[in-house]
Parts: structure tokens; sequence; C-alpha cells
């Protein structure tokens, strides 16, 4: 009886308080939201995981036409969301997970900036693929194998020296989107009649 009883509270119940759960509008799902207990490692063990079985390498060097290629695309691409060395992009800042500012050094050590301490082939399944729920997009329609391996270099190498060529494509982009202004609610600007 003991048995049958823990079968259908297993089965049955259990399932039912989880759909309950998710259906009456208590799942945290905006970005100022708290996070769950243990999201961020619940989140990271299977991205973790899956990049690690469909890593690559790659046969393209951090020289002067990839790193320069790879500034511009950054410039283009993905300068909008994790912004340039010491001009943030204020959309990054309002995503969950926050956009990681990719030409930044790290706080507790600066010898390493943005990803520069991943494996270029890190980046590239995260270029390539992108992550759901982080606003991450895929590039694999936007930009071609080769370009997508440019700005993986590009980024593998942000904590060395660059080129000057490439240092002239960061120095010349505009900032990103800076902070938008609040608008007030459309009760609160609207006049009374």
């Amino acid at each position: 009886m003991r048995f049958l009883l823990g079968f259908i509270i297993g089965i049955v119940l259990v399932p039912l308080a989880v759909l309950a759960y998710l259906t009456y509008g208590s799942v945290p799902v905006a970005v100022s939201d708290r996070p769950i207990s243990h999201e961020r490692q619940l989140v990271h063990i299977p991205l973790n995981a899956r990049i690690q079985k469909e890593l690559v390498g790659t046969h393209m060097e951090p020289d002067q036409p990839t790193l320069t290629a790879g500034a511009r695309i950054y410039t283009e691409r993905c300068a909008v969301c994790h912004g340039f060395h010491n001009k943030p992009a204020a959309i990054g800042a309002h995503m969950y997970p926050d956009a990681p500012p990719l030409l930044e050094p790290h706080q507790g050590d600066p010898s390493i900036v943005g990803v520069s301490d991943d494996p270029v082939g890190e980046t590239y399944w995260k270029v390539l693929n992108g992550i759901r729920l982080t606003g991450m997009p895929s590039f694999k329609t936007q930009l071609s194998d080769i370009e997508m391996w440019q700005v993986s270099i590009f980024l593998a190498n942000a904590n060395k020296s660059m080129p000057p060529s490439a240092l002239e494509i960061l120095n010349r982009a505009p900032a990103p989107p800076a902070e938008a202004a609040v608008r007030p609610a459309a009760s609160e600007s609207s006049p009374e009649q």
C-alpha cells in the first residue's frame, strides 16, 4: 500500500504541482526577477557539456588580417550588446543574464579580457549556435564560417596587442547605444480631464 501511495504521489501529484507552478505566473521569467536557486549551475552544466562535446579547432592564425576582420565584425555585430573598452553597451546591461563586456579586463584577473581565457573553439560554438534564453543569437545565417572564426579569434586574443588596423576600427566605431531616457508611464504623462 505504501508503495502504491508513493507511486501515485511521485507519478501524478509531483508533475501536477510542477504544472501548477508553471501555469499560475509564479516562475521568475522577467529580466529583473531574482534567479531561481542554483539556476546558473543548472543552465551551465548542459551548456558546457554540449560545447565540450562539439568543440572544434581552427587552422586560422591570429594574424593582422584575421584580427582586423574580427574587429570589424565585432564592431558591426557584437558591440551593440557587448560594448567596447570603456564604452559599455546599455542594452547588454539590461539582459538576463547580462551580456558580458567582451573588451574589458576581468575584475579578479586583469590579464584576462572578456573571453580570452576560453578556448577559441568555445567562442566559435557560441557565435555559431547562440545560447538559449540569454539573448545571444546564432550567427550561422548572418556570418560566413570564416567570419565566425575571425571574430572568435579576435575575442580569444583581446588580452594581447592588436594590430594598428584593428585598433583603428575599434577606436573610430561609434559608442554603442547609450542609456535610454526613462519615459514616464502613460498614466503619469497624460493630463487629467
